[in-house]
């Protein structure tokens, strides 16, 4: 049996190969991308905080999110680094450091890195994202010029 470190790091592994399949293959892995989350969640950012509930409708927003991301250009979404941090006997924080690189509609090429702090209860060794604190993701878009202007 791996020790909780490891398999933390495998889990995210996971996430980012779902996340890159999506984007280059056009294989969404709705389960795989909703059973990463807890029954409820938080995001945190500059914008605000809001819940979530890991629902049908969820599930329906995950193919929309990926569809999303592959219409701004984005080409894939990479792991640079991980920092984890074991909190408790069931919790931990993950800090993820990401590259994600793009083509704009002029076709000039870019990349974008950013971090997320993602909290995450193991229970029976089944990891579940029940909380996460990202930047102004919205800012830095329109800011790289990946977003149309209204």
């Amino acid at each position: 049996m791996k020790n909780r470190t490891q398999q933390l790091d495998h889990f995210f592994d996971l996430y980012e190969e779902r996340f890159n399949k999506a984007l280059r293959d056009y294989q969404v892995d709705v389960e795989g991308t909703a059973n990463a989350f807890a029954e409820s969640f938080i995001e945190a950012s500059p914008v605000g905080v809001v819940s979530g509930k890991n629902d049908q409708q969820f599930r329906e927003m995950i193919p929309q999110g990926y569809r999303f991301y592959r219409n701004i250009g984005t080409e894939s979404i990479d792991i640079v680094s991980k920092d984890i941090i074991i909190l408790d006997d069931f919790h931990s924080m993950v800090k993820v450091f990401w590259d994600c690189k793009y083509t704009k509609k002029d076709r000039s090429k870019g990349h974008v890195e950013f971090n997320v702090k993602y909290f995450v209860q193991t229970m029976n060794n089944e990891h579940k994202i029940f909380a996460y604190i990202t930047g102004n993701e919205q800012k830095v878009l329109e800011e790289e010029g990946l977003l149309d202007e209204e």
